[in-house]
């Protein structure tokens, strides 16, 4: 008898889109605890920049992967994975369901799909290729030979994009391996749980007017002197990527003005929810559940009326 894996619930989706708030819930209803899986959110002193809940929001739910690196420290998926996996693995072993929550879909496939990490980064080549990259015609000849090496990713991505073209070239030096000929590869191999994934759905209009009333509200908070403090410690290549850090960092420098680096800010949150919609629209494991006009406990009972539902069917097949 083939053996059921392990369950995960996960709530994806959109910026602003409510996941926090449906995940407390549904830890609560389950008596179980919440996994973060957001790249920004593991940032220390960066609570409003990323969103994390705040303690009221906690609601008593004990939040993991939350303020566990420096902004000045790098962070990846395969690190974001190898941290999270064993606080996972507590609660499956406690006999509680891990709720998993975040809108960064890179981190959520870290832990649900076979990835190509065992492909570490090799510290002397990852620097000897960001300072060539910096050099007078450094960033068209690495361009170049990603073209010849792995054209598919080259094709997707950007010759500026400094992080992800040079992450490129290191697996395929280190391995002679593309990284496209590695993902595909992982795609042929099965993961290591039974996750269900949901996402919040709402009305593209009413879902950028939440954006936008959020980020307001994010300034009330303290979102500005947060950026200051950031700046005064040092971010990081990874941190500085954090939506309004670099806004709000271009206004204190004087560069532009706050006002418009505010707005720049909500159009660039709008942008990056566009993107999630695109990224969770493709994968093909996420219900996406209508928000609009429903109470938080009539969302996480069809949540949890489909999950249970999925989690039989499984059972039944398997046994």
């Amino acid at each position: 008898m083939e053996q059921v894996k392990p369950p995960l619930l996960i709530l994806c989706g959109p910026t602003a889109s409510g996941k926090t708030a449906c995940a407390v819930r549904l830890a609560q209803r389950l008596h179980t605890e919440v996994v973060s899986c957001d790249s920004m959110q593991v940032y220390r002193g960066m609570d409003i920049l990323s969103a994390k809940p705040t303690e009221a929001e906690m609601d008593g739910i004990v939040h993991h992967m939350i303020g566990v690196a420096d902004p000045s420290e790098p962070f990846s998926a395969a690190i974001y994975r190898d941290r999270a996996l064993p606080v996972i693995q507590g609660l499956l072993e406690e006999g509680r369901l891990p709720v998993l929550c975040g809108g960064t879909g890179l981190y959520i496939d870290a832990l649900t799909r076979p990835m190509g990490f065992s492909v570490r980064s090799d510290p002397d080549l990852h620097a000897r290729l960001m300072a060539r990259f910096s050099e007078p015609g450094g960033r068209e000849a690495l361009f170049a030979e990603l073209q010849r090496v792995d054209p598919e990713s080259a094709a997707r991505l950007h010759m500026n994009d400094a992080r992800r073209v040079t992450r490129a070239l290191e697996v395929y030096r280190q391995t002679g391996q593309s990284l496209t000929e590695l993902n595909r590869l992982d795609a042929q191999r099965e993961g290591d749980f039974s996750e269900q994934l949901f996402a919040l759905r709402w009305p593209r209009d009413v879902l950028y007017d939440r954006i936008n009333r959020r980020v307001d509200d994010m300034v009330r908070r303290g979102m500005i002197d947060e950026v200051r403090a950031v700046m005064a410690a040092g971010a990081g290549q990874t941190s500085c990527q954090a939506l309004g850090y670099k806004e709000i960092a271009s206004a204190l420098r004087g560069e532009i003005s706050m006002d418009e680096a505010i707005e720049q800010v909500k159009t660039g949150s709008r942008h990056y929810a566009k993107r999630q919609l695109t990224w969770f629209g493709r994968d093909r494991r996420v219900r996406w559940i209508d928000a609009q006009g429903r109470g938080i406990d009539e969302i996480c009972d069809e949540i949890l009326n489909i999950y249970h539902n999925n989690r039989g069917n499984e059972a039944s097949i398997h046994g």
